[in-house]
């Protein structure tokens, strides 16, 4: 392979400039007349975001998805392939101080020990297919019978009584999930089948509501803590530890709900009956000792005898 010209000093030439992600999608935005702070306004993303992604300076970002996702977000703002812009930068990604201090931790301090190419590149090949074998497993089996029965349970009408004859049946409860962002968070809300609900950068105090007929609806995002989820007005625990990426985590009301039942298992022991409510006491009857009869008096003295 022809090594690629080098300028003074060291510099790359502008061919080769041009050929970097962050160069194509400066190069489009340009074309169109867009300011950065357009395309910020288009995809919701932030400004110095979007100036690191034209830098190519991957390690000014969260972390990898963020990066991928950020110049996504972008190369449909500037009508680019987003694919193969996704492309480029996950390639870009993994050879910048991003990747490399993503994999540090697991380097062997002996170089005798590293394995060769071919290996590496076979166990690499290894864990993708079974990370995809997984991921195609667990949308299949995503719905466990408790979330079904919990949404078969809430779908039934609530009423007090027995409606009257000619009165229209109750409609269906339905629980509204809402997310509402404690701080600026990127994150990714999608369907069973792909289709993404929502995608983007939502800034501090907005909020997304779940549409009523979503399928198995899931979310990607690298700070739950930074979210805020309530299914019908109530809050529900965290969706995953703080920054730390989670995906394909169901969002459904049934499986949020299903999320929050633990925590309400315990109930408090029933109050001791009051006094009130205690049986009233019978008297303990028994028999009566017969009366002593008194001593007769006794016979008055005779008179004394007449001489």
């Amino acid at each position: 392979m022809a090594e690629q010209p080098e300028l003074e000093n060291g510099a790359t030439s502008p061919d080769v400039q041009s050929s970097t992600p962050g160069a194509k999608l400066r190069a489009a935005r340009e074309a169109q007349g867009l300011s950065m702070q357009d395309v910020a306004t288009r995809t919701r993303i932030a400004q110095r975001q979007l100036e690191a992604i034209e830098r190519d300076d991957y390690s000014a970002l969260p972390g990898i998805p963020y990066a991928v996702g950020f110049a996504r977000a972008y190369a449909r703002a500037v009508d680019l392939d987003e694919v193969a812009i996704a492309a480029d930068v996950r390639h870009a990604v993994h050879n910048s101080e991003l990747g490399t201090n993503r994999y540090e931790a697991f380097e062997p301090a002996d170089p005798a020990r590293v394995p060769s190419r071919v290996l590496a590149w076979t166990a690499a090949a290894i864990v993708i297919l079974l990370v995809a074998g997984f991921t195609i497993w667990r949308t299949q089996m995503l719905t466990p019978p408790t979330g079904q029965e919990i949404a078969a349970e809430q779908a039934k009408p609530v009423t007090a009584a027995k409606p009257a004859a000619g009165a229209r049946p109750a409609a269906p409860v339905v629980q509204t999930v809402v997310f509402t962002a404690n701080d600026d968070v990127w994150l990714r809300i999608y369907d069973e089948a792909g289709e993404r609900l929502k995608d983007g950068l939502m800034k501090k105090g907005e909020s997304f509501t779940l549409p009523a007929n979503a399928r198995n609806p899931m979310i990607l995002t690298g700070r739950p803590q930074a979210l805020s989820v309530t299914v019908g007005g109530k809050s529900i625990v965290p969706l995953g530890a703080p920054d730390r990426t989670i995906s394909d985590v169901p969002v459904s009301a049934a499986a949020l709900l299903a999320r929050a039942a633990p925590a309400s298992a315990g109930a408090a022991p029933p109050s001791a009956p009051s006094a009130a409510q205690l049986p009233p006491v019978r008297p303990v009857t028994g028999s009566v000792a017969p009366a002593i009869p008194a001593a007769p008096a006794p016979a008055p003295a005779a008179p004394p005898a007449a001489n």
